[in-house]
C-alpha cells in the first residue's frame, strides 16, 4: 500500500541540489553574464588593435586627448592637446609612424615660490634641460584675488642661473612681475604659473605655485629693518661629513658672525645622526634651520642640485637679512687683526654684492710640537700650513644683498641690480681646509719639525708657509661654544674627539 512522504534513500546528486536551490533559467543567465564578462576582461590589452582594425580606409589622424600628467609641486593641471598616433598602417608603405611612450624630464619641479616685494614673486624650480638649450618654452604668470574681481595676468621673465652646468635637469627661476600689487586690499589670492613647452600658446600646464590668505599680506617685511644682520645660505650637504668638524665649523661661525645671525643648511644625504647631534643645540637655541633636501636626488641636476638650493634659500630669505654669505663647511671666514666685519660691510655697503679670495690650507701638514696633544686639537687649531704661490687665480666665495638679487649661483651671482667688488683681499679671506670635512680620523698625517715655523716646506711641489690666525682664535672660539649652548652640551660634543 502507497503512503505519501518521503522518497525512497538513494545517493544524493549535488548537482541536484543546486538546481533545488535555484531555478534553472536564473542559473544560465547568471553563467552567461558570467561568461560574457570574462570574454571582456580579457580582451581589454587587444583593444586598441580591434578598433584600429576597424578604421583601415580612414586615413591616420591626431586624436585630441587631455594632458593626465601633473607638474611636480603644482596644485592643478592645464588642458593640454596631444597627439595620440593610431596603429593602423598608413597609405604609403615608405611614411613612418614615430610612436612615443613616457617622458624623460618634467617639464618643471617646483622647489619653492616666494613674494619677493609688493609687485614681484619668484618660482624657483628644475626644467629639462634639453628643452631649454634647444627649445624655447617660456612662462605666463596670473594672480586670482579671492575677493572675486577680475584675474590679472603678466608675462613672466625666466632665469637660468647654473651657468650651463645642470644636467638632465637645469635651475629656472621664473620671476613674475605685476603692475601693481595683486593682494593690495588683502583679501588673499594664489599666483598661478602657465608652462608652455614651446613657441605655441597651446601646449602648455598651468599650476598652483603660490597661496596668500586673507591677512597675510605684510609690506614691512619687504623693507628694513630686517630680522637679521648676516644669513648663511648652505649648499647642498652630502657624502661622510665629520660631525667634528660641523662642530667646529658652526662653533666658528656663530662667533664670527654674532648674534644677529643664522645659518640655514640643506641635508641632501650628509647629515648623519652625529651631525644632527652636532647642529641640535645651536637649532634648539635659533641659530641654525636645518632643511631635509634628499627628495633632490630624484631629479638629476649638477652637484646634488646646488645652484637650485642657493637659489630657493635667496628668494626664502630675500628680506630676512641685509647680507647673506655663500661659502662650503670647508671654509672659514677671517678678517685680519684691527679691523671687525661690521666696519668691512659698512664700506662695502655701496656695492650689491662682494667677492672673497681663498687662503688654501694643507689638509695634512702639522708641527711636530710635543707640548701639543693635537688629539684633542680642533682641526683649523692645529693645520697651520698655508699654500704661498702667488700670480695664481684663487677660487672666491661671496656676500650678496639679497634683495637687490634675482638669481644666484655658487661663486657669485651675474643677476644683480648694482655693482659687484672683487678687490677685498685686504679687508676680508677665507681659510679653506679642502677635504677635510669628511676625514674621520686625525687629521695630521705629516709632521713637520719646528723649524717649518720660520721657513718654506714644499709638498707635491706647492709651497707652504706657517699661518697660525685662525689658531689663535680657537681659545676664543671654544669659550663661546661653552657659553652658548651650555657645559653639557660642550662636554657631549667633546666625545667625538675622543
Amino acid at each position: 500500500m502507497r503512503k505519501d512522504g518521503a522518497p525512497p534513500t538513494a545517493a544524493v546528486n549535488p548537482v541536484a541540489k543546486i538546481f533545488l536551490c535555484f531555478e534553472t533559467k536564473s542559473f544560465l543567465v547568471t553563467l552567461l553574464a558570467l561568461t560574457l564578462v570574462t570574454l571582456v576582461w580579457n580582451l581589454q590589452p587587444y583593444y586598441q588593435t580591434i578598433l584600429s582594425t576597424t578604421s583601415r580606409c580612414s586615413a591616420v589622424e591626431s586624436l585630441p586627448i587631455k594632458s593626465a600628467s601633473s607638474i611636480v609641486g603644482a596644485g592643478g593641471v592645464a588642458p593640454l592637446t596631444e597627439k595620440k598616433l593610431v596603429s593602423s598602417p598608413p597609405a604609403d608603405p615608405n611614411k613612418r609612424i614615430f610612436q612615443s611612450f613616457g617622458s624623460a624630464a618634467a617639464l618643471f619641479v617646483q622647489m619653492g615660490a616666494y613674494r619677493g616685494g609688493p609687485t614681484t614673486f619668484a618660482v624657483v624650480g628644475l626644467a629639462s634641460k634639453p628643452l631649454h638649450v634647444f627649445g624655447r618654452p617660456w612662462y605666463k604668470c596670473e594672480w586670482i584675488p579671492n575677493n572675486g574681481n577680475s584675474s590679472i595676468r603678466s608675462k613672466a621673465y625666466k632665469i637660468l642661473p647654473d651657468w650651463g652646468y645642470g644636467r638632465v635637469y637645469t635651475v629656472v627661476v621664473v620671476n613674475c612681475t605685476f603692475t601693481e600689487n595683486p593682494n593690495a586690499d588683502n583679501s588673499g589670492g594664489k599666483l598661478m604659473v602657465y608652462a608652455y613647452y614651446g613657441e605655441s600658446p597651446r601646449k602648455y600646464e598651468k599650476f598652483t605655485a603660490l597661496e596668500e590668505a586673507a591677512g597675510s599680506y605684510d609690506e614691512s617685511k619687504y623693507a628694513p629693518p630686517y630680522k637679521y644682520e648676516y644669513l648663511y645660505c648652505g649648499s647642498s650637504l652630502y657624502g661622510n661629513l665629520s660631525a667634528a668638524r660641523m662642530r667646529e665649523w658652526v662653533a666658528y661661525h656663530a662667533w664670527f658672525f654674532g648674534a644677529s645671525s643664522h645659518f640655514v643648511f640643506h641635508d641632501a644625504g650628509g647629515v648623519s645622526a652625529e651631525v644632527k647631534a652636532v647642529l641640535e643645540p645651536w637649532i634648539r637655541a635659533g641659530r641654525v634651520t636645518l632643511q631635509d633636501i634628499r627628495a633632490q636626488a630624484e631629479f638629476d641636476g649638477y652637484y646634488y642640485n646646488q645652484f637650485l638650493v642657493v637659489n630657493d634659500c635667496l628668494h626664502r630669505h630675500r628680506h630676512s637679512a641685509n647680507w647673506t654669505f655663500y661659502f662650503d663647511v670647508d671654509e672659514y671666514i677671517y678678517i685680519p687683526d684691527g679691523d671687525s666685519l661690521e666696519s668691512v660691510l659698512h664700506d662695502f655697503s655701496n656695492n650689491t654684492q662682494f667677492t672673497i679670495e681663498q687662503n688654501a690650507i694643507s689638509s695634512v701638514l702639522c708641527l711636530n710640537d710635543s707640548t701639543q696633544d693635537y688629539s684633542r686639537q680642533w682641526g683649523f687649531e692645529k693645520m697651520v700650513f698655508r699654500d704661498s704661490r702667488t700670480k695664481i687665480r684663487r677660487d672666491r666665495k661671496y656676500a650678496i644683498q639679497a634683495r637687490n638679487a634675482y638669481a644666484t649661483g655658487v661663486h657669485m651671482s651675474e643677476n644683480v641690480v648694482g655693482g659687484t667688488l672683487h678687490d677685498t683681499e685686504s679687508r676680508i679671506r677665507y681659510y679653506h681646509y679642502h677635504s677635510t670635512i669628511t676625514v674621520h680620523e686625525e687629521l695630521c698625517r705629516n709632521m713637520l719639525p719646528m723649524s717649518a715655523k720660520k721657513a718654506t716646506t714644499y709638498l707635491d711641489k706647492i709651497p707652504y708657509v706657517y699661518d697660525d690666525n685662525m689658531k689663535k682664535l680657537a681659545p676664543t672660539v671654544k669659550k663661546f661654544e661653552r657659553d652658548t649652548i651650555g657645559v653639557g652640551s660642550q662636554r657631549r660634543l667633546l666625545l667625538l674627539h675622543s
